[in-house]
């Protein structure tokens, strides 16, 4: 999951988009890493990959409307993304017991480590 995060900082600061393969690339990953792992991962790694799926999917929901081309693909991205989303946070609140609040803090907190220059760290 740490590779996918500096990934996605990296194309967090980029000032252009990335091309529609390597954003399918990206996507592609994550959802194979869910797949392989998530029975596995642990409460950070779990919150990691929320943060990961929500930006995927604002990203592709935001692609859609403004691809002809490649809008259905975008679509499905955005659905499969909205799913792990959901599924992360039935597990965090009801298995884990973490609350609302507790989980949108930590996505918060994600975001500005996020914002941060590579190579800064606290």
């Amino acid at each position: 999951m740490e590779e996918k995060m500096a990934k996605l900082k990296e194309y967090l600061q980029m000032e252009t988009e990335i091309p529609f393969e390597e954003f399918k690339e990206y996507y592609t990953g994550v959802i194979n890493l869910l797949n392989k792992e998530y029975n596995e991962m642990d409460q950070a790694k779990c919150l990691q990959a929320r943060y990961i799926c929500t930006i995927v999917q604002a990203n592709a929901e935001s692609r859609a409307t403004r691809s002809k081309a490649n809008s259905k693909a975008f679509k499905k991205m955005a659905a499969k993304c909205a799913f792990w989303v959901e599924a992360i946070d039935y597990r965090l609140q009801k298995k884990e017991g973490l609350t609302r609040s507790f989980i949108e803090t930590a996505m918060s907190e994600i975001n500005r480590s996020m914002e941060e220059p590579a190579g800064v760290q606290e």
